[in-house]
C-alpha cells in the first residue's frame, strides 16, 4: 500500500514545537522580507510568510519597493539590514526585475542572516560537506520529510530531475553528504525514463508535468517538488499522481507535500539563525 508523504502533518508538528520554543525566548527573532515589484504570486508568498511568522511569535518586517528600484538602492538596503542588530534573518523574494542582478543581491546578504541558505558562503559550506548556517528551505524540507517517514537515503540511488540553485543542486549535494548515490537530470538529459527507472528515490523539481508511470520502478519513493496551474487552472505537480501512486511505495502529493515543508523550513531557519543552531544534521 502506498504511503502519502504528508507535509501538512509534519509542518504542523514542527510549528507546534517552534511555537513552544518561541514562547520561552526572551527576544524574538525578526525576519525581514524584501519584496520588489508587484508580481501577484510573490505578493501572496510574502503575505503568507508574514502571517505564518507572526502566528508563531516571530517578528516579521516586509519592505516593499517598486519594480524600478535601482540595483544600488537595493544593495544599500540589504547592507543596512545586515548591520541592523534587530534583524536576525533576511529574505529577498525572487524573482527580481530583469535589470537587477539577483546574484549580486544574494551575495550581499550576510551569511549569518541568510535565511534561504543561498549565499556563496552557505552554498560553499554545503558543497564542501561542512555545515552552513542554514540549509536551503525546500531541500531541507524534503530531507526532513524523508526522515519523518524513516526513509533511509544512504546507499540508495536518488535521481533528481532539475538543477536549479534553489532545489536541484542543493538537494543533490545534501543527499551526497548523506552517502546516497545521486544522478542529476535536466532539460538536456537524453533517455530520461531509462535513468529515472533505476531510482530508489525520485525527486522531481522542474515545474511541469514530466513524470508518468513509465518513469518509475515498483516501490520507488517519489517526491514531487513542482507546482503549477494547468490550462484548466488546476494545481498540478511534476508527477501524474494517480498513475504513479499505484507503483510508488511513498509519494508526496501536490498540494500538501513539499510546499508546507518549505514554509516550515523557512520558519525553522529563522529560529536557528537567531539561536545559532542547526536542526538538520548531516
Amino acid at each position: 500500500m502506498t504511503v502519502i508523504l504528508d507535509g501538512k502533518k509534519l509542518r504542523d508538528k514542527i510549528f507546534a514545537d517552534l511555537k513552544s520554543k518561541l514562547d520561552k525566548m526572551p527576544v524574538k527573532p525578526t525576519l525581514a522580507v524584501v519584496l520588489v515589484g508587484d508580481d501577484p504570486a510573490s505578493q501572496i508568498y510574502v503575505n503568507n510568510k508574514k502571517k505564518t511568522a507572526e502566528s508563531l511569535g516571530i517578528n516579521s518586517v516586509v519592505i516593499k519597493y517598486p519594480s524600478n528600484i535601482s540595483e544600488n538602492e537595493l544593495l544599500s538596503k540589504v547592507k543596512e539590514l545586515n548591520s541592523d542588530k534587530n534583524i536576525t534573518a533576511i529574505l529577498v523574494q525572487l524573482p527580481l526585475p530583469e535589470h537587477i542582478d539577483k546574484f549580486k543581491i544574494i551575495d550581499a546578504i550576510s551569511p549569518e542572516k541568510d535565511v534561504d541558505g543561498l549565499t556563496p558562503y552557505n552554498s560553499g559550506k554545503l558543497f564542501t560537506g561542512e555545515k552552513p548556517y542554514v540549509y536551503p528551505c525546500t531541500p531541507k524540507g524534503i530531507l526532513l520529510l524523508l526522515d519523518e517517514y524513516g526513509i533511509e537515503v544512504e546507499g540508495k540511488h536518488v535521481v533528481v530531475i532539475g538543477r536549479s540553485n534553489l532545489v536541484g543542486k542543493p538537494v543533490a549535494q545534501m543527499l551526497l553528504n548523506r552517502n546516497a548515490t545521486v544522478t542529476v537530470c535536466h532539460s538536456k538529459t537524453k533517455n530520461l525514463a531509462d535513468i529515472t527507472k533505476t531510482a530508489d528515490i525520485l525527486i522531481s523539481a522542474v515545474g511541469k508535468n514530466v513524470v508518468g508511470e513509465k518513469y518509475i520502478k515498483n516501490n520507488c519513493v517519489v517526491v514531487d517538488v513542482g507546482i503549477f496551474r494547468d490550462n484548466e487552472g488546476k494545481i498540478r505537480g511534476d508527477v501524474e499522481f494517480e498513475n504513479v501512486s499505484k507503483l510508488a511505495s511513498y509519494i508526496s502529493p501536490v498540494p500538501g507535500g513539499v510546499g508546507p515543508m518549505t514554509i516550515a523550513s523557512l520558519m525553522l531557519n529563522t529560529v536557528e539563525l537567531a539561536e545559532g543552531t542547526k536542526a538538520l544534521r548531516q
